[in-house]
């Protein structure tokens, strides 16, 4: 009987260790769809966000040129043009704004902005947060990847689950795909590599063993 009795405890503890060890492996393995492999718009132009500098030039007018920072509120004051809006807006936008500022004092103003800075609005910024070296806010760039985010910030820590990561997809009303950044940046699989969109957040979760 106690041969009986400790048979059954080997095989309950046997059992038990199978499914923790099952529910482990479940936890690490993604339950969302892959990302797709391209994701850039064709279409995509660069909007102005706090934190930029734009170069003002004023056809015949350079008493009217300069360069100003976009301030926290988004908006900018330059000569004759006071706490007008650029956020949000490309740069022929604002141009075309200021000028129309600008014709209230002379004739017939021709404004072209140019941008510095390049850190655009928020809501385009990529997002990188969890077991990254150094997680940070990057500036969406035109066909950025994930590989280039995953240099930006230097990788992954020891603790990182890569192929459990995530991409949560504020522009396709925060759908999430899975994404495998450890066979990208471990095993150098190229097929692992996708493009980001503006306002992408790259979640790495830590794993369990």
């Amino acid at each position: 009987m106690f041969r009986s009795v400790k048979s059954a405890s080997s095989a309950v503890l046997h059992f038990l260790v199978l499914a923790v060890a099952a529910g482990l492996l479940g936890g690490c393995a993604s339950s969302f769809p892959p990302a797709p492999a391209s994701a850039a718009d064709a279409d995509y132009n660069y909007v102005i966000g706090p934190g930029d500098s734009v170069n003002i030039v004023v056809w015949r007018n350079p008493e009217l040129s300069t360069s100003v920072p976009v301030r926290p509120d988004g908006k900018i004051t330059a000569p004759l043009v006071e706490d007008l809006p650029a956020m949000g807006k490309d740069s022929s936008t604002l141009a075309r704004d200021i000028e129309k500022q600008l014709a209230k004092f002379i004739r017939d103003p021709v404004v072209t902005v140019i941008v510095g800075g390049f850190v655009g609005p928020y809501s385009e910024q990529i997002r990188v947060i969890g077991e990254a070296a150094n997680p940070q806010t990057l500036a969406y760039k035109q066909k950025m990847t994930l590989l280039d985010v995953m240099i930006a910030v230097g990788g992954l820590t020891d603790f990182a689950d890569g192929n459990g990561a995530s991409i949560l997809r504020t522009a396709e009303g925060n759908k999430q795909y899975s994404v495998r950044i450890r066979d990208l940046v471990k095993r150098g699989d190229v097929s692992a590599n996708v493009e980001m969109r503006p306002g992408d957040v790259l979640i790495i979760p830590q794993s369990w063993f």
